[in-house]
């Protein structure tokens, strides 16, 4: 799969604000820095990619990444992706975790300048900054993080979930293959994951979708490919995660965005 790389120049620049054309299926290595950062997707879909899970943000939603963590991207779609690095003045603001958090139109407008080509002075720049803060920082952190299990029984389980995404499996079906028991599933999704089964098996669900829906899956099909046994309950469960109608989604992806 193609791999992005970031050259010496890139790697000089990327410590302030730059942004990234990524094709679909693009990602960037393992890396961290050393200072916590914002990612947003302009257009596309970003997914954030670490040990301990995923994170996935469509262009209404943007990634806070804490400094020293390590972390891939990888683009859905073709992305534009903008990057603000934050001092730690302001990063103490946001949470100490990786997050999804709500880009509200003033933030988005404010990300977009800083990233744009027009220069700015360095206070002009530090408003823009707080700005950002200000705006995301008040927004409740978004469900769009897929933890990653780590008991062997649960990792097991979260596998054979995601390969019959299309075909629900209760705990009781799940535990007969894996040797454990349902109680024993249960506990271990809630210990593990912070979630019960079916709120993560619908994180899952939703992840799986965006990224059809980024392929230009029409929305029956989503449904049904993620196992949605009718489109009123997908929609109903997308936009209570996402914010927007899959129909909203899909069609704000093909919206071509002009680089600022």
């Amino acid at each position: 799969m193609p791999e992005t790389r970031h050259t010496a120049k890139q790697r000089e620049h990327v410590l302030r604000e730059h942004v990234f054309l990524l094709g679909h299926d693009d990602r960037t290595p393992e890396h961290k820095h050393t200072r916590g950062h914002l990612v947003y997707p302009a257009t596309g879909v970003l997914s954030l990619v670490a040990s301990v899970g995923a994170w996935i943000a469509p262009s209404n939603r943007v990634v806070w990444i804490p400094a020293g963590f390590e972390h891939q991207h990888r683009a859905h779609g073709r992305t534009d992706m903008r990057i603000v690095f934050m001092a730690p003045s302001l990063a103490a603001l946001l949470p100490a975790h990786p997050a999804v958090l709500v880009m509200t139109p003033l933030a988005r407008e404010a990300i977009l300048t800083l990233t744009g080509s027009e220069r700015r002075s360095a206070s002009a720049r530090s408003r823009l900054r707080r700005v950002v803060i200000d705006d995301i920082s008040t927004a409740p952190e978004q469900p769009l993080h897929l933890p990653e299990p780590h008991d062997d029984r649960l990792r097991a389980a979260a596998a054979l979930v995601e390969e019959g995404i299309s075909n629900p499996l209760t705990l009781s079906e799940i535990g007969h293959q894996v040797g454990a028991s349902e109680r024993t599933l249960s506990r271990l999704f809630r210990q593990e994951t912070g979630m019960s089964y079916p709120q993560w098996r619908t994180q899952l669900r939703v992840h799986h979708a965006l990224l059809l829906l980024a392929g230009e899956v029409s929305v029956i099909n989503t449904a049904s490919a993620c196992g949605w046994a009718n489109p009123s309950a997908f929609i109903d469960a997308f936009t209570t995660l996402v914010g927007r109608t899959p129909g909203q989604y899909q069609r704000s992806l093909r919206e071509d965005t002009t680089p600022v």
